[in-house]
């Protein structure tokens, strides 16, 4: 979707500053996602308003993200994730680009299916995150921060919605692209949006789910790191990705108007 083209569709919903958002900031939460096509972004955004607030940051109501993502030599942080373990970790450098700040951050999904992400502020990568920031990575994983290596970029649009009625962040990323920081092969998904709701707990109902559930739009698990890394890294292991790169394939096919029925 053109960048101008959300702006528009934007203009719908009221916006909401940045300083509204601390109630919803959820450092400690739980994440459920869902994918569709961009295409579908003029359809949700109509289903939601008068519902939800949009973030608006210097007059913007999109905010272009760049991440860096490091793992070890032997990919720990990809595969805990592809294999399914309980407690997993990701440790990236985050680049919000319409304030300029600088987050390196731990994120980690624990065996109760929590999200907790720790930040340090103010870091700036310069090829290691030995030194100042290695003390921090100790400190929120399990890793030897040491031998952690830039093997990731990954760049995308950002819409942040907060709801009138219930405590809820909603994110909507879409114009996704990967770089891999060795090769400097890279992709872009044009066709994929990837929205996220998160909350503090899992029995609060949420309208934004009831909107994509009419929309005939399901929860799924989707890690823009793994993904990125198992396109573009052929050394990698990918067979348990392969329900979901079909995934990315119908939803690319349905956007360029030919279907494929992966179920046959």
């Amino acid at each position: 979707m053109h960048n101008t083209d959300m702006i528009k569709t934007l203009s719908r919903l009221k916006p909401v500053r940045l300083a509204a958002m601390d109630c919803v900031n959820f450092m400690n939460r739980t994440d459920t996602k869902y994918l569709f096509p961009t295409s579908r972004l003029g359809e949700l955004i109509d289903n939601l308003q008068g519902r939800y607030k949009v973030l608006e940051i210097q007059k913007l109501k999109i905010q272009l993200y760049s991440t860096t993502y490091f793992d070890t030599p032997e990919f720990l942080f990809y595969y805990q994730h592809v294999n399914g373990h309980l407690e997993r970790h990701k440790v990236r450098l985050r680049t919000y680009e319409s304030t300029g700040e600088s987050f390196l951050e731990v994120k980690t999904k624990n065996n109760k299916s929590r999200t907790i992400k720790n930040r340090l502020s103010d870091c700036l990568f310069s090829g290691s995150l030995i030194n100042s920031n290695a003390d921090f990575i100790k400190e929120h994983s399990s890793v030897d921060p040491t031998v952690l290596k830039p093997v990731l970029i990954n760049r995308f649009i950002r819409v942040t919605l907060i709801s009138f009625a219930t405590i809820e962040r909603i994110t909507i990323d879409f114009n996704l692209s990967f770089t891999d920081f060795n090769s400097g092969k890279f992709i872009d998904m044009p066709y994929l949006a990837v929205a996220e709701l998160k909350k503090e707990g899992h029995s609060v109902a949420s309208t934004f789910n009831v909107v994509l559930k009419n929309m005939g739009i399901y929860p799924s698990g989707f890690s823009k790191y793994c993904i990125g890394s198992a396109i573009l890294n052929d050394s990698l292991r990918k067979n348990i990705l392969k329900p979901k790169l079909l995934k990315l394939k119908k939803i690319e096919n349905e956007s360029t108007g030919s279907y494929i029925d992966y179920a046959k």
